[in-house]
């Protein structure tokens, strides 16, 4: 089972929890300055590490070089949130570390030379942040790591300098959205240092009203209060959204969940962004109590993605992604 099957404190409508730890090593350059060579070494020294820890967390995570992974499998990997768009894109010569279940993985030459990530279901900040920092220490103990005593860890973006902590909610938000509540929200997070992101973070638009709550300051600010915060912000999404549910007429938001669960589980051919929309409708429903499924909505979200169905039953055109992609759904 992979992180999005398996459920979480809260997960009706918090998605997922992410962190991320950015580390470099001393005396490299940065990995948009790496030569061939540089990158082959960093790739040796971090699997040494790997391979000659004690530590039961170093047994779960295998090293993968990403040359050896096929493009629909990496494009599948961005798809189920487990590396980024740019990774997936400027991957030769670079190496991942990922444990069975995905909810571990360090990406090798991203970025930094080291991108600690770890992903759970539902609301899991300290959960996250606790796995996140048992494999950085496994890692930094046993490499030289730039670290600045004033500064703090060293990053390429300067945004990321200090704690290097990256840390995301993945929330489901459609009543926020649409009474205009989010925007309100939105104001409040960037003054404290946050922001609202879209599904695959930076630079990405929000489908279906997923958004991605994360922090943007590491300099100057503790790790713990970086998850305090960021955990009392989606605490308060989360009662909002609720409000908005226990509100809103059940005959009607019954009808819309009902008409979107109908569609999933009754079409012969469905694309991606009704697929996005439906399950989106759906949602509302299990999260209001009204509807229940056999199957985590979200699941169904991530598997019924372009590369991870090409991923699972092989190249396919667009029509025949559809038809493959209704057959998934129908298990609603």
């Amino acid at each position: 089972m992979s992180w999005y099957d398996k459920t979480g404190p809260l997960d009706d409508i918090v998605i997922s929890t992410r962190v991320r730890l950015a580390r470099n090593l001393k005396g490299i350059p940065f990995p948009a300055k790496m030569s061939k060579e540089q990158f082959f070494e960093v790739n040796k020294s971090i699997k040494e590490v790997i391979e000659k820890s004690p530590l039961p967390i170093a047994k779960e995570l295998k090293f993968i070089n990403m040359d050896d992974i096929p493009d629909n499998e990496r494009e599948s990997m961005v798809e189920r949130h487990i590396i980024s768009p740019a990774f997936s894109k400027n991957y030769s010569g670079r190496a991942i570390l990922i444990n069975k279940d995905e909810t571990i993985c360090v990406m090798i030459g991203e970025e930094d030379h080291i991108r600690i990530q770890i992903i759970l279901p539902g609301l899991q900040l300290e959960n996250a942040y606790n796995i996140a920092s048992l494999v950085d220490d496994m890692l930094c103990s046993n490499l030289e790591i730039a670290y600045d005593k004033r500064l703090g860890f060293l990053t390429e973006c300067p945004t990321n300098v200090g704690t290097g902590l990256r840390a995301s909610v993945m929330m489901h938000l459609p009543l926020t959205a649409q009474n205009g509540n989010l925007r309100s929200f939105i104001n409040k997070a960037s003054k404290i240092g946050y922001t609202v992101r879209g599904i695959y973070g930076e630079g990405s638009k929000a489908y279906a009203n997923f958004y991605q709550i994360s922090n943007q300051i590491t300099l100057g600010v503790s790790e713990e209060n970086v998850l305090k915060n960021l955990n009392a912000i989606a605490e308060n999404l989360l009662k909002n959204e609720n409000e908005l549910i226990n509100r809103i007429d059940k005959t009607r938001l019954l009808d819309i969940s009902s008409r979107a669960l109908g569609t999933l589980k009754y079409a012969k051919i469905i694309s991606s962004n009704e697929m996005m929309t439906n399950i989106s409708n759906l949602m509302i429903g299990v999260a209001g109590k009204l509807i229940t499924v056999n199957k985590k909505p979200y699941s169904l979200f991530i598997e019924g993605q372009p590369y991870n169905l090409m991923k699972k039953y092989g190249q396919m055109s667009a029509e025949e992604r559809d038809v493959k992609r209704a057959e998934i759904l129908n298990e609603l």
